[in-house]
């Protein structure tokens, strides 16, 4: 038996102060958030550079959310985050995409990635018909 946590399906497992915590967006948290911020697109748009930026307070709430959706209450979750002080916000950001992005697409570390063969490209000359031997071939 081993004693390390395991992420469930759309899950995260991540060290925070010193203990392993389960980071998981259900779609209540997902709507808890909402209520109180943006959007969940919005914030995914941010993220990636293609939107306004998370603030600290979303970031914060996202990941005390999470750590509800994995099994904390809601004064622990708290708790838990702001423990963490300022020195972790660039730690909460990493993680808080690594929760956004498993919550959106559970399936995507589980995928093999597809290599794509490589076909050899013919030159111009082999692939243009040959008059000599087309004119062979006519039926007369």
């Amino acid at each position: 038996m081993t004693i390390t946590a395991k992420a469930p399906r759309g899950g995260v497992v991540e060290i925070v102060g010193s203990a392993s915590h389960v980071f998981l967006l259900r779609c209540a948290e997902i709507e808890r958030f909402e209520d109180q911020h943006r959007g969940i697109f919005d914030l995914w748009d941010g993220f990636f550079g293609r939107g306004q930026k998370p603030t600290s307070k979303e970031v914060k709430d996202l990941l005390a959310l999470a750590l509800v959706g994995g099994g904390k209450t809601d004064v622990q979750a708290d708790k838990i985050i702001e423990n963490g002080g300022a020195e972790m916000l660039l730690r909460y950001y990493q993680i808080a995409q690594a929760v956004l992005g498993i919550a959106l697409m559970p399936d995507a570390l589980d995928q093999t990635p597809t290599v794509k063969k490589k076909r050899v490209r013919k030159a111009t000359a082999d692939l243009t018909s040959d008059p000599l031997s087309e004119a062979g071939s006519s039926p007369a």
